[in-house]
C-alpha cells in the first residue's frame, strides 16, 4: 500500500467504523454462555436439558441471585440485581420495608406499590442441552441456564419426593441423574413450566470418558456471586430516585458527594416474607423486554 491509497481508505475505513459502531451500541449485550429456550408463535417452546452437579471450585450445582424489576412513577425502569444476594443492604430493600411499615392497611397503594417492587428469585446453573429443536446446533453444548423457583421446586421434588414408594433422585447427578424434559407454555403473557417434568434416571453419557469431557466444560459460577456483577448501593439508590422521580439525572455529581446511605431499618415482625422474596424470574426478563423496547 502507497500514500494514496492509504489517504483514500480513510473515508471507507471510518464508514466501517461507524456501522459497526452502531451495530455494537444498538444491541444489548448478551452473555452467549447462557441457553434459553426458544418460543414458536403461539409462545410455547420444548427443550430436554440435564443439570450437571457443581465443578471443583462450587460448593453447590446452582448459585442464587436477587433482583428487581419494576416500572417507577417517573416512567423509567429499575432493574438491576440485589445486593442482597451478597448479604449487603440494597436501598431497594430498604425502600421497600420503609413504605410496608408506613401503613397497616393491607390494600392501601404504598402497600400494593411494595408488592409491585419485590424482589426476584433466580438460579443459575450449569446445563447440558440434549435436544433443542430450535436450535439442534446446541445439542450436546454445555450452557449456563438461568430459571426461578418453579424449576428449582421440581428439582427438589425429585431430591426430596412427597409419597414414600418415590425414590429420592439427585438429577444433578452425572450417572444416577435424570433428563428435565422443559415444557414451557405462555399464559396470561407469562412463561409457565407446570408441565415439564424429569424422565428416569439416566448416565448423562456412556462412558466416564465422556462424562469427564462435559464436566471439564462447565463454567464456574461462583463469578456470579462477585461484587463486580453488582452496583454499589450509592449507583442502586441513585437509579431508585430517578426511578421514583426524586430526582434527576447526575450530571458530574461523583458518589462520593452524595450523602451518607440511609441505615438499614428495623424490620417489624408483621412485615411478610413476601415483601422480601418473590420466585417468578421470569417476570424480571418480561419487564426488561419491555424496558429495552
Amino acid at each position: 500500500m502507497n500514500i494514496e491509497q492509504l489517504r483514500k481508505s480513510r473515508k471507507a475505513d471510518f464508514g466501517k467504523i461507524v456501522k459497526e459502531f452502531e451495530n455494537t451500541t444498538n444491541k444489548p449485550y448478551q452473555d452467549d454462555r447462557f441457553w434459553k429456550p426458544e418460543r414458536d408463535k403461539a409462545g410455547n417452546a420444548t427443550a430436554t436439558i440435564r443439570f450437571l452437579n457443581a465443578g471443583p471450585d462450587d460448593e453447590l450445582p446452582w448459585v442464587k441471585i436477587f433482583s428487581h424489576g419494576f416500572q417507577g412513577p417517573s416512567g423509567r425502569w429499575y432493574i438491576e440485581n440485589s445486593l442482597t444476594t451478597l448479604g449487603k443492604p440494597d436501598p431497594v430493600a430498604e425502600y421497600n420495608v420503609a413504605l410496608w411499615n408506613s401503613t397497616s392497611d393491607d390494600n392501601s397503594p404504598e402497600r400494593k406499590r411494595v408488592r409491585d417492587q419485590k424482589r426476584k428469585l433466580s438460579y443459575i446453573s450449569n446445563v447440558l442441552v440434549v435436544s433443542d429443536p430450535k436450535h439442534p446446533e446446541n445439542n450436546g453444548k454445555v450452557f449456563l441456564y438461568k430459571y426461578g423457583k418453579k424449576i428449582f421446586d421440581k428439582i427438589m421434588d425429585k431430591a426430596r419426593p412427597t409419597f414414600e414408594d418415590e425414590e429420592p433422585v439427585n438429577v444433578f447427578d452425572f450417572w444416577e441423574g435424570a433428563n428435565f424434559k422443559l415444557r414451557l407454555k405462555t399464559v396470561e403473557r407469562f412463561p409457565n413450566y407446570d408441565s415439564s417434568e424429569f424422565e428416569s434416571p439416566t448416565p448423562i453419557a456412556d462412558s466416564d470418558e465422556e462424562i469427564l469431557e462435559i464436566a471439564n466444560k462447565m463454567y464456574r459460577l461462583g463469578e456470579f456471586l462477585e461484587e463486580s456483577n453488582f452496583k454499589t448501593y450509592e449507583e442502586l439508590k441513585n437509579r431508585l430516585n430517578m426511578v421514583l422521580g426524586e430526582q434527576r439525572a447526575p450530571s458530574s455529581m461523583s458518589y462520593e458527594e452524595e450523602k451518607e446511605p440511609t441505615p438499614m431499618p428495623v424490620v417489624e415482625a408483621s412485615t411478610p416474607r413476601s415483601v422480601i422474596d418473590d420466585d417468578d424470574t421470569d417476570m424480571i426478563a418480561y419487564f426488561k423486554e419491555l424496558a429495552e423496547n
